[in-house]
Formats: structure tokens, C-alpha cells, sequence
């Protein structure tokens, strides 16, 4: 790394807050700082979507896993996944976003409120408060990987702690000042920034594969989108695994997730949210093609057929996932490295701290104090809450800091296994509402928690055998060997049916529908 990299990291980190800031412009009200009273363009919206999906964790751990994909495995079958979100953004698209666009609802739970009433309402969001926090704090882990290499390649040893501490603090500036408006444009900007970085990559290591790469990589099987032969309950990109289980996933993450929901009310359009939705699943297919891609690429470069280049394991890498950044730090030309370091960067400002902030006030808050907050109190504790939640995410990317060289997970696969425990008790809680009229909100409540047990139950303690899929039984013990857990992918769709077969059985009980399914019986008409 030379001065000039350091000089383009450096004006990115400082500039990109700043731009924010200037963007976002003078918030007047909590209204304006949670969704927007300006309308967002669809496409920017839709670019903001798909790098708070992805982001840093696309960046730097979706190329490790078609790098370690066996020929067994395939290097691209992690794609049958985008195919699944495509169809489940379909989804959402008609069933859940006019209830939260064309509702004016500050968030995706004020849709529960409306429906089963406070209880519930708070309860998802306490769940979401919680959920997101662990997985954004391994985005923001995940972020600090590539500083870490670079400063190693000064001769300096600083701790993940330090670094994601200075993360945490260029990511709160715009977002505190700036509101939704801030965040969403940033987002934009940085996808477009690291999409182009990854474009440099591929130009630059295609550059430097012999002839013939190709062929071998294809016979290794690199190339391969279509797992038809893993078994499904335990193969994670299996065919049906990965796009029924996507397709679930995506409804979940798109239609209760606030993170996503927020950039979407920011649109306040319906038709334009509708397109920046639909349009963000072929975008993410793209995007996962190129660093799958990548990953490929780099397999060439480190495995012989490119001769003067070693082996990772040589190269004395912490963990797998610093694979990417040691190449980008080591191997690209001045100018090129820092433009794609400081794209990578920039995805740690990819904030979800206005979605944390705004679900905190609005679904938490004001549900104990027992009344709605002037706007001018709503937007002085929502950047309290910003605050707050940004010195959680820092925590949380501390933590996992400190665990990851144990795991056997590129770090992507681990923040989609942690939204299991909840995403589909939060789906589900929803589709109850809207499917089985008779439910009350105690139904959905203990059809909630229930969701949450077993999954919990079934993530750690259900175990099949990985070479033929049989079940084994209970064993809470960690997975290793020929015993292999069930795929993620299923986990959301699980925790749906739970949700569903518990609350309805317990509306078995009413005789008549709920008197509040009649507030959102009817879809609001688009505006």
C-alpha cells in the first residue's frame, strides 16, 4: 500500500459522511428523519436495498465460498439462492408493501399494532431490535477484516476492537444527522462504488491467469449453478433448498425486516416501491455472479495454475475471510487497491441504525409511555437511539471479532443462520393477520414465542447424518464430521409453519373474527 491508496481511503472514509450529512439536509421532524418526507427515486432505493442486504459481507465472504467449494459442492450454487429471492420479493411486492406504503405506517410492526394490537407490536420489534443488532455487528466485523490486513502491511497489529470502534463512529455521523434521506443515497453511492471495484478485480486477475484456467476451473466444477444431488435437509444450495428456502427467507428480510422496509416507505410511492423491490432481486443475482466470480478467479491464481502465486494457507491468514482482502491489500496496483478498499469501507457505513432507531421509538416507546410523541420529541429521541444502537453494533462486531477464528463458516453463512431463530416468527406473525381472521393477539403472541424455542430447538439440537441426510436425533453438541445440521435456507420457512399451526389452533378457540381485522381487511389504494 503506498500513499496514493492511503489518500483515496482516507477522502473516501472522511467524505462519505460528510456527503451524507449535505444530502440529508436539515431534518425537521421524526417523520422526516425515520421515512422521508421528500420522495426517493425507485432506483435509489432500489441500489439502497441491495447494499443493506449485502454489503461488506458480498464483498469479502461471498468470493470465499466459491473458493472452497469442492467439486462436489459446485463454486456457484450459492446463486440458486438469488433465485429464490427474486420470487420472494415478487411476493412481498403485492401482499405486504401496500400495507406499509400506501398505510403511511412509520414501520413494518405498526402493521401488527393495527391488527392484534401493542403487545405484539412491541414484541416483534424487541425481536428485531435484537436480531438485527447481531447481524449488523458481523457486518461491521466483517468490515474491519480488510483494515486489519492493511494495517498489518505497515507492520501494525491493530485489534479488531480498535478498529471497529473507528467504524462505528464515521457510521453514526450521517446517520444522526442526515436521517433516512442520508442513508439511503450513501447506500447508493457505495454500491455503485464497490460493484465497480469488483469489475477492477476480475479485469486485473484475468489479466494474470495462463491460458487454460478456464477449462480446469470448469472441470473442478467452479462453474456449476445447479446442485441437483446434495440432499435437502442438509445440502444448503441445493435446488429446491436454496430457492424455496430463498424465496422464504427474502419474504421475511423484505416484508419484516425495518431495515429494508424503511428504505422502501422512503420512496412514499407504491408503484415506485414495488419496482425498487423487484428490481433489487436481479440487481443482488448480478452482484452475486460477480464475486462468486471472483472467487473462482482467485482459486486460479492460488491453486497452481497461476505458478508463482501460493496457496492461502501459506499466505498466514488469520481466518478464510481475509482471502479477498489480502489479495486487494497485496497484489493490486497502487490507486486500484485503495479504490477498492474504500469501497469495501464505505459498506460498513451501509447503516441500519435509523431502521434500529425508528422501530425502538415508534413501536417500543411510545407503546410503554402510552401515547404518540410530538415529531419535534420523535426526531430528538430518534438520534438518541441512534447513538444508543450504534455503541450496540460496536459491541456485537467486538464479539464476534473475537469468536470467528473458531468458526468453520465464511461469515456471510453465519449472518444468514442467525436470522433464523426469528425471521420466521416474524413472517409468520404477519401472514397469521392476514390469513386466519379469528387470531387475537395473545394467539400471536404465544404462537411467537413458541416459533422462537423450537427454532432455537431445532438450530442446536437437531442433527442428520451429511452423507446420506437420515436423521440421527438430538445432540446439542457442535456439528463435525458426518453429522451436519439442518440447511439454514429451511429455517425461515419453519418457523412460518410453527407460527401458522400454533396460532391457528389457538384461534380454534374464537368463535368470531377479531374485531381489529377489519382496519386492515382492505388494501389501501396506491398512491
Amino acid at each position: 500500500m503506498r500513499a496514493l491508496d492511503l489518500a483515496i481511503i482516507g477522502l473516501f472514509l472522511v467524505g462519505m459522511p460528510l456527503l451524507g450529512v449535505w444530502i440529508g439536509g436539515k431534518q425537521k421532524s421524526g417523520s422526516d428523519y425515520f421515512v422521508g418526507e421528500g420522495k426517493i427515486s425507485w432506483w435509489v432505493a432500489c441500489l439502497s436495498v441491495v447494499s443493506a442486504e449485502t454489503s461488506t459481507l458480498t464483498v469479502l465472504s461471498v468470493p470465499t465460498v466459491a473458493y472452497i467449494a469442492t467439486p462436489g459442492d459446485g463454486g456457484m450454487t450459492y446463486l440458486a439462492l438469488a433465485i429464490g429471492y427474486i420470487l420472494g420479493r415478487i411476493v412481498v411486492s403485492m401482499v405486504l408493501l401496500p400495507r406499509y406504503v400506501a398505510g403511511n405506517l412509520v414501520t413494518a410492526y405498526a402493521f401488527l399494532g393495527k391488527r392484534f394490537g401493542s403487545g405484539l407490536q412491541g414484541t416483534a420489534s424487541v425481536t428485531f431490535l435484537l436480531t438485527r443488532t447481531l447481524a449488523d455487528g458481523i457486518r461491521l466485523f466483517a468490515t474491519a477484516i480488510p483494515i486489519k490486513v492493511v494495517m498489518a502491511a505497515y507492520g501494525l497489529n491493530v485489534s479488531y476492537w480498535t478498529i471497529v470502534v473507528g467504524l462505528g463512529i464515521a457510521m453514526v455521523l450521517y446517520s444522526f444527522f442526515g436521517g433516512v434521506r442520508a442513508v439511503v443515497w450513501v447506500d447508493a453511492i457505495q454500491m455503485l462504488w464497490y460493484i465497480l471495484g469488483a469489475v477492477v478485480v476480475i479485469w486485473v486477475i484475468a489479466g494474470r491467469l495462463p491460458d487454460g484456467w478456464f477449462g480446469k476451473a470448469f472441470d473442478a466444477n467452479k462453474f456449476q449453478i445447479l446442485d441437483l444431488s446434495s440432499n435437502m435437509l442438509t445440502g444448503q444450495y441445493a435446488l429446491l433448498t436454496a430457492v424455496i428456502g430463498g424465496a422464504v427467507l427474502s419474504m421475511a428480510s423484505h416484508g419484516s425486516d425495518q431495515l429494508i422496509v424503511q428504505r422502501l416507505q422512503a420512496t412514499n410511492d407504491l408503484r415506485a416501491a414495488r419496482k425498487a423491490l423487484i428490481a433489487s432481486g436481479f440487481v443482488v443475482f448480478i452482484q452475486f455472479a460477480l464475486f462468486l466470480f471472483i472467487g473462482v478467479l482467485l482459486w486460479a491464481l492460488y491453486n497452481g495454475l497461476a505458478p508463482t502465486k501460493p496457496k492461502p494457507e501459506g499466505l498466514g491468514l488469520a481466518n478464510k475471510d481475509e482471502l479477498f482482502a489480502n489479495f486487494i491489500v497485496n497484489d493490486l496496483p497502487s490507486g486500484l487497491s485503495g479504490f477498492v478498499i474504500a469501497g469495501i469501507l464505505a459498506a460498513a457505513l451501509s447503516s441500519s441504525l435509523g431502521a434500529l432507531a425508528s422501530s425502538t421509538v415508534t413501536d417500543v416507546y411510545e407503546r410503554v409511555i402510552g401515547r404518540e410523541l410530538p415529531e419535534a420529541d420523535r426526531l430528538r429521541h430518534g438520534r438518541i437511539w441512534t447513538i444508543v444502537w450504534a455503541g450496540a453494533l460496536i459491541l456485537c462486531a467486538g464479539f464476534f471479532a473475537s469468536s470467528n477464528k473458531t468458526s468453520a463458516d465464511p461469515i456471510v453463512v453465519q449472518a444468514l443462520g442467525i436470522t433464523g431463530y426469528t425471521y420466521g416468527a416474524l413472517l409468520g406473525a404477519f401472514l397469521l393477520g392476514l390469513l386466519i381472521k379469528r387470531a387475537r393477539q395473545a394467539d400471536a403472541i404465544v404462537a411467537f414465542v413458541a416459533t422462537v424455542i423450537v427454532m432455537a430447538f431445532i438450530i442446536l439440537g437437531v442433527k442428520f447424518n451429511k452423507p446420506d441426510g437420515s436423521l440421527i436425533g438430538i445432540d446439542f453438541g457442535k456439528a463435525s464430521g458426518n453429522t451436519v445440521a439442518l440447511a439454514w435456507p429451511w429455517y425461515t420457512l419453519c418457523g412460518v409453519v410453527i407460527t401458522l399451526v400454533v396460532g391457528g389452533l389457538l384461534s380454534l378457540r374464537h368463535s368470531t373474527p377479531d374485531p381489529l381485522t377489519e382496519e386492515v381487511s382492505k388494501e389501501p389504494e396506491p398512491v
